[in-house]
C-alpha cells in the first residue's frame, strides 16, 4: 500500500492535526506491514496558487515547461499513486488552511481525476481511501449552535465526493482551544478514532 501523508498546520510541533495524522499513518502502517510512505508538509513547501501563468497545469496536455508547473503535476501524481491519502486540516476561519486550498485546486483536473461526460461531471478517484484529521478551536458538529460556520469539514466531504471519493473518514478533535482539560479529552476521543480504523 502507498500511503500519501499531507500537513498543513502552521503551529508544527504544537500543531493537534500534525498529531493525529501521524497517529493514522502509524496505524495504517501497523495495519499493512510495508506500506511506503510519502510525506509533504504544505506549510513549509507550499504549492503555488493557481493563477494565469501557471494554470496550464490543469491541462494534461500542457508541456511541463515551468518550476510551478512541474509542482503542480508532482503533486497531482502523488495523489494518483497513492492507496490511501491521510490529511492534516486544521479549521482556520471556518474552512482550509490557504496552503492546503492551493493543494486541492491542484487535484482538480480534468481528464484525470474527474471528467465530464453526457451523464454530466464523474469522479476518478473511487479506488482511494483518504482520511482526513480534523482539528477545531470550537465545536462545529451538526448539532452545536455553531454548525452553521464548518466550511471546512463540509468543503472537504463536497471537494472528494466530486472526485470520487466514497471512502473518507474523519478523525475529529474539537473544542481544543476551549481549555486544558476539554482539549486533553478531544485529542483522546480522537486518538481512540485512530485505533479503531480498520485495514483498506
Amino acid at each position: 500500500m502507498n500511503i500519501l501523508h499531507i500537513d498543513s498546520s502552521i503551529l508544527e510541533d504544537q500543531s493537534v492535526s500534525r498529531k493525529l495524522s501521524a497517529a493514522i499513518v502509524s496505524r495504517l502502517r501497523a495495519l499493512s506491514p510495508g506500506a511506503g510512505v510519502v510525506y509533504r508538509d504544505l506549510n513549509l513547501d507550499p504549492l503555488p496558487q493557481l493563477n494565469t501563468a501557471n494554470a496550464a497545469a490543469l491541462n494534461p496536455a500542457a508541456p511541463a515547461d515551468s518550476i510551478e508547473v512541474r509542482a503542480l503535476n508532482v503533486a497531482l501524481e502523488q495523489v494518483l499513486a497513492a492507496d490511501a491519502i491521510v490529511i492534516g486540516a486544521p479549521m482556520y476561519n471556518f474552512s482550509v488552511p490557504a496552503p492546503l486550498k492551493a493543494w486541492l485546486d491542484a487535484l482538480a483536473v480534468p481528464g484525470k481525476t474527474f471528467s465530464y461526460g453526457d451523464g454530466g461531471v464523474r469522479g476518478l478517484l473511487g479506488e482511494k481511501r483518504v482520511i482526513v484529521a480534523s482539528s477545531r478551536g470550537g465545536v462545529y458538529a451538526p448539532e452545536s449552535p455553531m454548525a452553521a460556520l464548518d466550511h471546512h469539514e463540509s468543503y472537504l466531504r463536497a471537494f472528494f465526493g466530486f472526485l470520487g471519493v466514497t471512502r473518507l473518514e474523519f478523525v475529529r478533535a474539537e473544542g481544543v482551544r476551549l481549555g486544558e482539560d476539554e482539549a486533553q479529552r478531544a485529542v483522546a476521543g480522537a486518538l481512540e478514532q485512530v485505533e479503531r480504523l480498520r485495514a483498506a
